[in-house]
């Protein structure tokens, strides 16, 4: 049986795509991290599951203001399942000199597009937590990446989400680094701020939809299909190796800066032909996350393998790349789209989530 802690001797860390009242409250996350897990990310779509699904947050509704709108009252829930996760994550986080032990919590979709709003409420939520292993979630977007570098040089652990291509992963892996530069120049400007060898960061590289959009447009018996995914982001540990060395990164390094590790999001198997760990066992490798959700997690601990694949393999990644362009494949294009169509799907997740506040604060009102 394979277990968090056997990624972790890989160089892997383990992090956990999920969040819940009753998971924290009755012992489930202090159980994962006893096991290995070292993170926990949230989205949109986790946290409108939770509210909207169960009675867990009630009591608390009750308790916010009736005259808060409903973002407000969400946000006051969130948080306080956000704080209560970096507590139970602040020992790892501690114990690794906080290179590990992060809890992310994404701003509101609706700022995809906007980087002034995104910066101003990043910086908002990181003051509303207050605990140093907290990550603040932003999309890669084209208003994202100037908002990643402006909260890195502000010294705010940032988590960039939502990123398919190599390219996408280059302009926010250059905004990490501009960021850090100013960081080092003057120091952390918001309260509570991290300086260079505190400051934390993961790009968050989706897998699975990759697959999932370019099987649909393979023939049936292609050889190619379920082969997208993970030669994508083989392509992406790629420019991350080469990012990170080199005389650039050895200076920022010197002063304390650390890598902006490469997080696998998506990790789930949608196809139910492949493997149900497929997208953990075949990308395993150093200076990486993978976030797992529960079920992926569970199916990793019952028959998953714990060896080094992400950097075997790295040529037929890219010829693999070559085949799929020559068979008609657009992987900009599709990878493009798919970023489009995240953002959407977390902003109606997002819509979706305070009309079930709203809903269930009418419900207890009367």
């Amino acid at each position: 049986m394979a277990t968090p802690h056997d990624l972790t001797r890989l160089g892997q860390a383990v992090w956990l795509d999920f969040i819940q009242r009753s998971f924290l409250r009755d012992g489930g996350l202090s159980r994962l991290v006893a096991d290995g897990v070292r993170g926990v990310t949230s989205n949109p779509t986790i946290f409108q599951k939770a509210i909207g699904e169960s009675d867990d947050y009630d009591r608390q509704l009750r308790e916010v203001a009736r005259d808060a709108s409903a973002e407000e009252a969400y946000e006051a829930l969130a948080i306080a399942d956000i704080a209560r996760a970096c507590d139970e994550l602040r020992p790892v986080y501690d114990q690794l000199d906080g290179r590990d032990g992060f809890v992310s919590l994404e701003v509101s979709p609706a700022l995809a597009h906007d980087t002034a709003g995104t910066v101003a409420a990043a910086k908002r939520l990181a003051a509303a937590v207050g605990r140093p292993n907290l990550m603040i979630k932003v999309p890669g977007t084209g208003a994202g990446v100037p908002a990643i570098a402006e909260l890195i040089g502000s010294g705010v652990n940032v988590n960039v989400t939502l990123l398919f291509s190599v390219t996408g992963y280059r302009a926010v892996a250059a905004a990490y680094l501009v960021g850090l530069a100013a960081l080092a120049r003057r120091g952390p400007t918001v309260p509570g701020g991290h300086g260079m060898d505190r400051i934390g960061s993961v790009a968050s590289f989706f897998v699975s939809r990759v697959d999932t959009a370019v099987d649909d447009a393979l023939p049936a018996d292609s050889p190619l299909r379920g082969a997208a995914a993970v030669a994508n982001a083989k392509a992406a540990y790629a420019a991350f190796r080469s990012i990170f060395s080199g005389e650039r990164w050895e200076t920022l390094a010197a002063a304390g800066a650390r890598v902006q590790r490469l997080l696998w999001a998506s990790t789930g198997a949608k196809n139910p032909a492949y493997s149900p760990t497929k997208y953990v066992d075949e990308l395993i490798g150093p200076d990486t996350v993978n976030t797992m959700p529960p079920d992926t997690l569970a199916a990793f601990r019952a028959g998953g393998t714990a060896a080094t694949t992400l950097t075997a393999g790295m040529d037929e990644a890219r010829r693999q790349l070559d085949r799929l362009a020559a068979a008609g494949v657009d992987l900009d294009r599709v990878t493009d789209d798919l970023q489009q169509a995240g953002v959407a799907a977390f902003a109606d997740s997002f819509d979706a989530l305070l009309a079930s506040v709203e809903h269930k604060r009418a419900e207890l009102a009367a």
